[in-house]
């Protein structure tokens, strides 16, 4: 579903890459967390992965699409929200979500249906009609997230999706992830809540100073760290001890 390989970036001016060398492959039907130290590089990736950034050397593949070669339909098969989403603040929260459907062309029944139950789900069915300017920022956090999963994308990329939902709506969007891939789709997503992490997804990645040095099941990682009790706090902290923090 999601392959990076050789993958690297630096920034002009920097004199080390924010990302190096990065070898990674994610699998259709997984939750996939990728976690990291302030500034170890995680959001590079992401923006190489969804087209924001172009990696200077190295190759990336989403859903069988090269990212750099084919870049329109690597995008029709990525949801993305980032840690920060940018809405158009003048549109209503239902002309946002359609002008989202025109893009990736969800047809009109097919909208409706999904409009009506995330839109629900999030509790936004009455603030559909307003103007995006006057949300809250846990709601345009949620108008973001829905405007992602319009289209069912093959791959779900989040940076950071936990931030700004309630415990309710937290709750919600992990079952949304878990149904997401139990229909054979990706989520791909990062977070400094370790416990959500551990809890939810079936693979792990650590990256520190834009190099991957962990990836795999709990279990995995406990075993290659000798230490079958660890939690991924523990094992975290312990495989992160001696990061760096140049910028992301």
């Amino acid at each position: 579903m999601l392959k990076l390989e050789g993958v690297s970036k630096k920034y002009k001016g920097a004199d080390q890459f924010a990302v190096l060398d990065l070898d990674l492959e994610v699998r259709p039907g997984e939750i996939f967390g990728f976690l990291g130290p302030n500034g170890a590089g995680k959001t590079t990736t992401i923006k190489m992965i969804v087209g924001l950034l172009e990696a200077d050397r190295g190759k990336i593949t989403v859903n069988g699409y090269d990212v750099a070669k084919d870049p329109v339909q690597a995008k029709h098969s990525i949801g993305f929200v980032p840690d920060n989403p940018n809405l158009y603040q003048r549109l209503t929260g239902l002309e946002y979500l359609n002008l989202i459907g025109d893009v990736f062309g969800v047809d009109g029944p097919t909208r409706s249906k999904r409009l009506d139950y995330y839109l629900e789900m999030f509790q936004l069915t009455k603030a559909a009609g307003d103007l995006i300017q006057s949300y809250s920022h846990g709601m345009q956090q949620k108008l973001a997230l829905t405007g992602a999963l319009l289209h069912a994308p093959a791959l779900f990329i989040l940076d950071e999706p936990m931030v700004g939902l309630d415990p309710k709506s937290a709750h919600l969007f992990k079952e949304i992830m878990r149904e997401h891939v139990e229909q054979g789709n990706t989520v791909f997503f990062s977070t400094h809540i370790l416990e959500v992490a551990e809890k939810l997804c079936d693979r792990v990645g650590i990256i520190s100073q834009g190099q991957l040095i962990a990836c795999g099941t709990m279990d995995e990682l406990r075993h290659d760290s000798r230490k079958a009790d660890l939690s991924l706090e523990r094992l975290f902290l312990e495989l992160t001890e001696d990061g760096g923090n140049h910028d992301e």
